[in-house]
Formats: C-alpha cells, structure tokens, sequence
C-alpha cells in the first residue's frame, strides 16, 4: 500500500502525502493514520498483508479528475506486480527513501546497493541544530532531520502535547525512533503555554525572551550541560519547538545560551 502510494504521489503536481525513508523503504505516518482511523470508523478493514474496502461507496468519483487519471495509469503499469516487485521498483526509482531499509539487500543488485549507499546524506561536522514545526508536515520534518544526518532530537517544548499530527511527544517519540533519531523531552527549557497567548508582534516575542534568558537560562544549566554531551558523543543534535521561524521561538536563545558554554566549540545553524 506504501509503496503504490508514493508511485501515486510521485505523479500529482502537490502529493497529498509526504513519505520518509523507513525500515522497510518509503513510508507515510500520516497515510498510516488515516488508514487507521478509516478502519476505525468501518470504512476498510485490515489484514496482515491486505486493506480492503468493505462500505459501498464508490469514493473514486469523488477525487480529481487529475486524481482519477493517475490512479488509473497507476493500476495499468503495476497491477500485476507483486509486493516483491514493488519493493524492488521503488528502492531503484527513489533511492534515497530506501537509506534506512533492513530488506534492501534482498530486492537490489550489488550496484544498485552502491546506488543507495550514495543516496545516504553524509555530514562529519559537529552542529548544533535547532528546527520548528510550524506549517510542516511531520515526514518533512523528519526529512530535515535525516538529510542534515541529526543523530539527536531534544524536545524543548515546556507541553509537549500538540493539536498538530505527529508531534505529541508519545507521537514523535516513536517517528524518531523509527528513522534513527534518539528523543529526548527536556520540559525545564520550556516556556510555560500561559505566558505565550498574547504574543502578536515581534517585539512581544523579544520581551518574553528576555525574561526566559533572565529566568530560565540560569536555572538550567545541567540540562544544557547534558545537551552538549550529547552534541559531543552523537556529533549532531537539534533542538524543537514549534516555531518556523527561530527568532520566534526561546530555542534561538537556548542554542546561544549553550554555544557561551567555555567547552563548546561547534557550529550552530538554525534549519
């Protein structure tokens, strides 16, 4: 289903779905969970090798007569193709969402594995990231995170709930895992929801700012201390919270407040 999935997105001027490289090649957690909530709500029902639809609507007309078309080409060219095969075509098309694969080696030729081997992001610096969420969605995210090789994700939001998907931290938790990345919720760096619900202009953000770099910064040396343990054993750790914009969000002022430290000697880039 993933991988018919991506071939379908792979043709649609703006893909519905983002894909991120996982254990078994491309993967959608979003799709996932609408799949889920579908079979939830009796619309499919699920396998272990099968989705079917068991409701009889016919929910082909109503997509997008450029939907329609794609879905349909999509049918005709691989139809018949087994999940092998499929497997097999996708790591060759789109190498890169096939990096984190444990099967690659059943599906690909010696060269073809040099070919995927190549499509690996490679970064030897040790940085310092910091990254936000805002107007994202969570397989881009992550697809920030793997193409800039980050090892290391800190969490740090004060509430690590979120209405958007993927990014509670239960939700997030397990997305990094799964395409490598360790986790870390780190609440004390955090600033409290309540003090953020008048933030209009940049310069209401400036004065919450000062009295988190007043208040909080001080007063949380050890978990800034243990970032940058991290940094020095993981060489790439990046620091989140929200905000698409860095100057928008307290993490600007952490990533400072930990590059003053006397033992830090790294890069600091905000994605």
């Amino acid at each position: 289903m993933q991988k018919l999935l991506l071939l379908f997105s792979k043709l649609q001027m703006q893909p519905d779905f983002d894909f991120v490289p996982y254990k078994y090649g491309c993967y959608s957690f979003q799709a996932n969970a609408d799949l889920l909530t579908l079979g939830k709500y009796g619309v499919v029902s699920q396998t272990e090798r099968t989705w079917t639809k068991v409701t009889p609507e016919d929910f082909v007309i109503t997509l997008k007569k450029q939907d329609v078309a794609i879905l349909q080409a999509i049918r005709q060219q691989y139809k018949e193709k087994s999940t092998a095969e499929l497997i097999g075509i996708t790591y060759r098309k789109y190498p890169y969402l096939a990096i984190k694969s444990k099967i690659a080696e059943q599906y690909l030729t010696p060269d073809e594995l040099v070919t995927l081997a190549n499509a690996r992001p490679v970064n030897e610096e040790t940085c310092l990231y910091t990254i936000g969420y805002e107007g994202i969605s969570l397989e881009t995210y992550l697809n920030k995170l793997i193409q800039k090789d980050v090892k290391v994700l800190c969490d740090v939001r004060r509430n690590s709930l979120s209405m958007k998907f993927g990014f509670s931290k239960n939700q997030l938790k397990a997305a990094c895992e799964g395409v490598g990345i360790h986790y870390y919720h780190l609440p004390e760096l955090g600033i409290a929801s309540e003090q953020r619900q008048t933030l209009e202009t940049q310069a209401d953000y400036d004065e919450l700012f000062k009295v988190y770099v007043a208040q909080t910064i001080p007063n949380t040396s050890e978990q800034q201390v243990f970032i940058i343990r991290l940094l020095q054993q993981y060489q790439r750790v990046a620091l989140t919270c929200f905000e698409a914009e860095a100057c928008q969000c307290h993490r600007s002022h952490l990533a400072k407040a930990i590059t003053q430290f006397p033992n830090f000697s790294y890069l600091l880039k905000h994605l």
